[in-house]
């Protein structure tokens, strides 16, 4: 049995002798993903998966924001640093609608990138499609490999 699978926020106000007892066992049992607060939410920040990937001419960051608006993302580039922030609001529910299950983190979240080659910032692309962003990061000429030719005789 998954101890995160109830969501105690709409739980009856008052004295709950076993919430102590109820986190100390996610944390013994759930040690990767943490335990609930007292709101029911999940105790650990929202951090979305990235994937960063290097072609001949370009460095590819894509990440995971699914349920986030284009409009609540920021992406910035400076000194070598991709930095990628935002933030996934909470789904409202009516108030007459009982919360069973809870899973999804919501909040802000911020992932730096530091890449290892120097960029070409003037050119740089970023696209969101179906919950994905993903920003292409043209490498600077310098960067880029190339042909050296051999003269001699």
């Amino acid at each position: 049995m998954n101890l995160n699978s109830v969501c105690r926020s709409n739980a009856t106000p008052g004295f709950q002798p076993f919430d102590s007892l109820h986190n100390q066992l996610e944390r013994l049992f759930n040690p990767t993903f943490g335990y609930r607060t007292e709101s029911g939410q999940p105790d650990r920040p929202y951090t979305p998966s990235l994937d960063v990937t290097e072609n001949k001419d370009s460095m590819v960051v894509s990440i995971e924001l699914p349920g986030v608006a284009k409009e609540n993302v920021q992406v910035t580039f400076d000194d070598g640093v991709l930095s990628i922030s935002g933030e996934r609001k909470q789904k409202t529910h009516s108030e007459d609608a009982t919360c069973h299950l809870r899973e999804q983190v919501q909040g802000r979240f911020e992932r730096h990138v530091h890449l290892p080659k120097p960029i070409d910032v003037a050119a740089v692309k970023a696209a969101y499609k179906d919950g994905v962003l993903t920003i292409t990061l043209p490498k600077a000429a310098e960067a880029r490999p190339r042909q050296i030719n051999v003269v001699g005789n």
